[in-house]
């Protein structure tokens, strides 16, 4: 039942938020989502298995900050994936053709996750993302981190001034773990009264 939930807390959003992309609405649904029930004692994949938690429609039409991501986006990440010009063009429809290739990592999107190696080894990885502010017109927001032992995160800057609504601030996340067990933190920025969490999961292939 989750595909129809979702898809009809999306339709709420949008209807609130017509010019929102399906990507700021995505965001919305996840950075609002109530992660507090989730057990990891009996949920032992952790984020993997329960997501950003249980969804709050009413909280997800006012988010506060979104993670935006568009076409151009997309296209940055195909072209780092692999994707040739004619799979491309079987997505757009037009003659797009890679000039830069982005990371798997990079896209903008309210989540990070680490793979480690299977053989222990610490592994560190930094993400780049950018928020976009829909909450209040001036606001300052901070970060919150929170981690499990053996996830070690931090985040520059560590405070976001806004002045008006639709300004956008970029971030960097630096995550290390090691080891073969599932770990996970979370994000949050934070102004006094949004509380956007982003989660942060670590696992071995």
């Amino acid at each position: 039942m989750s595909c129809p939930h979702a898809a009809g807390a999306a339709a709420y959003v949008k209807s609130l938020h017509p010019k929102w992309s399906p990507a700021a609405i995505k965001s919305a649904l996840m950075t609002t989502g109530n992660a507090t029930p989730m057990n990891p004692k009996t949920n032992t994949d952790l984020e993997l298995s329960f997501g950003a938690g249980h969804l709050n429609p009413v909280k997800a039409a006012n988010p506060g900050l979104v993670y935006d991501a568009g076409e151009a986006d997309y296209i940055k990440f195909m072209c780092g994936e692999g994707y040739r010009a004619e799979h491309l063009k079987l997505i757009t429809g037009d003659n797009t053709t890679c000039t830069t290739n982005g990371t798997v990592w990079d896209l903008n999107v309210p989540s990070f996750t680490l793979s480690l190696d299977w053989l222990g080894k610490p592994v560190t990885r930094t993400y780049t993302r950018t928020v976009t502010n829909v909450g209040s017109a001036v606001s300052t927001y901070k970060a919150k981190l929170t981690a499990m032992a053996g996830l070690t995160v931090k985040v520059e800057p560590t405070v976001l001034t806004f002045k008006s609504l639709g300004e956008k601030k970029n971030f960097t996340l630096t995550a290390t773990a090691g080891g073969d067990k599932r770990l996970s933190g979370s994000l949050v920025w934070d102004d006094g009264v949004f509380q956007v969490r982003t989660p942060i999961v670590a696992y071995a292939f």
